[in-house]
């Protein structure tokens, strides 16, 4: 199934006329439809019998051509009805607005292999552009543990932590996606050129906006959205107070889709703004791809265990023989009837942990009696 001809190329005509994610012109879609909309819009005239500037724009576009000239470039354009649609994005249409942006898209501009409704799976791995070393290893690593676990990666193609993911999800053989605020048929930025033919072959670049758009600021708070309703959670690793990937984290949070944060040193200004959120709440805290993947798969799937330091041979001791191992002098042996009295436990029971910790090497006996062994003692 697909979308019938005259909603794709209404949509596509709608696409060049309005910002993506202009909420006054998705919310007049979703109440009138896309083809009624764009048939009222091109017979709008003013008081004086006039043709609106809208109407004298869209009279101007000839979607057919447009979309013939976007398959000439390797993009097609995914709307509503079509089986390809990610279900995901609909949600957008009840999460309201942030900053005048929000709504359902009219369509996707794609470019690429990996279909969208595929993205349901994936988890978006977002962050600050100004990534520190240690950033960038992180979101390395859970990127590829995503990857190699056949769910896909999305981020947004820019510097910094995005590229980290796509690159970490590269590593590991896995798929990748890059949601971005130009059009997806340029490149931004250009020093990710090599990156983004890699995506193209084998994931996809996806915009909003119409081929040759520009990468306006506004069109990153758009896009945004998207990256949070494809996919089924969302990570932040190290996010500024101020930081663009809190306005993704914002989106996910009224989706009420898994959203998870990475933390920093407590002192460091590039994640206090992912610090303050794990703080209220808001989100869950993460350390490694393991635990991402447990809170994005369904439950009692992907389950990690707690972490715990390895067990030592003290460990195994029980509590009369460390009660014991402690009245052990350092150097100077003394015998079984001191050791007990410094323990407090009766001559008998002394003898046999003494004997039981000599065993495990922890205690070693002389004509004088029992001190610590050389490996206890340091």
């Amino acid at each position: 199934m697909s979308a019938p001809d005259d909603e794709r190329l209404a949509r596509a005509a709608l696409n060049q006329l309005g910002e993506p994610g202009d909420t006054k012109m998705l919310g007049l879609v979703a109440e009138l439809g896309a083809v009624r909309l764009h048939r009222l819009l091109v017979e709008e005239v003013d008081p004086e019998g006039l043709r609106t500037d809208v109407a004298l724009r869209l009279a101007a576009v000839d979607p057919a051509r447009e979309l013939e000239r976007a398959d000439r470039l390797g993009l097609r354009w995914v709307v509503p009805g079509d089986d390809e649609w990610p279900a995901g994005l609909d949600d957008l249409g009840g999460a309201g607005a942030v900053q005048e942006r929000g709504g359902v898209p009219l369509g996707l501009w794609v470019r690429g292999p990996a279909r969208l409704d595929e993205l349901a799976r994936g988890v978006a791995v977002v962050g600050s552009r100004a990534a520190t070393t240690y950033g960038d290893d992180v979101a390395g690593e859970v990127a590829g543990a995503v990857a190699r676990a056949g769910r896909p990666v999305v981020s947004g193609g820019a510097f910094g932590i995005d590229y980290a993911a796509h690159r970490g999800a590269v590593s590991a053989g896995g798929t990748t996606v890059a949601v971005v605020a130009c059009g997806a048929d340029r490149v931004y930025p250009q020093a990710h050129a090599a990156m983004f033919d890699h995506v193209v072959r084998t994931g996809a670049v996806v915009s909003e906006a119409a081929p040759g758009c520009a990468p306006h600021r506004v069109r990153f708070l758009a896009r945004n959205r998207l990256i949070a309703a494809l996919t089924g959670g969302t990570v932040v690793v190290e996010a500024a107070l101020r930081s663009g990937a809190l306005n993704t984290a914002n989106w996910a949070g009224r989706l009420q889709r898994p959203l998870m944060g990475v933390p920093g040193p407590v002192t460091s200004a590039a994640s206090s703004g992912v610090h303050e959120w794990i703080r209220t709440g808001a989100m869950t805290l993460v350390t490694r791809g393991a635990e991402v993947l447990e809170l994005v798969s369904p439950a009692g799937v992907a389950t990690v265990a707690p972490l715990r330091a390895e067990e030592t041979a003290y460990d195994r001791l029980s509590p009369k023989q460390r009660q014991v191992l402690d009245a052990v002098p350092v150097a100077i042996a003394a015998g079984t009837e001191s050791v007990a009295r410094t323990a407090g436990l009766g001559l008998r029971e002394v003898h046999g942990a003494l004997a039981r910790l000599r065993e495990a090497g922890f205690v070693e006996a002389g004509p004088r009696g029992w001190r610590l062994a050389e490996e206890a003692r340091t």
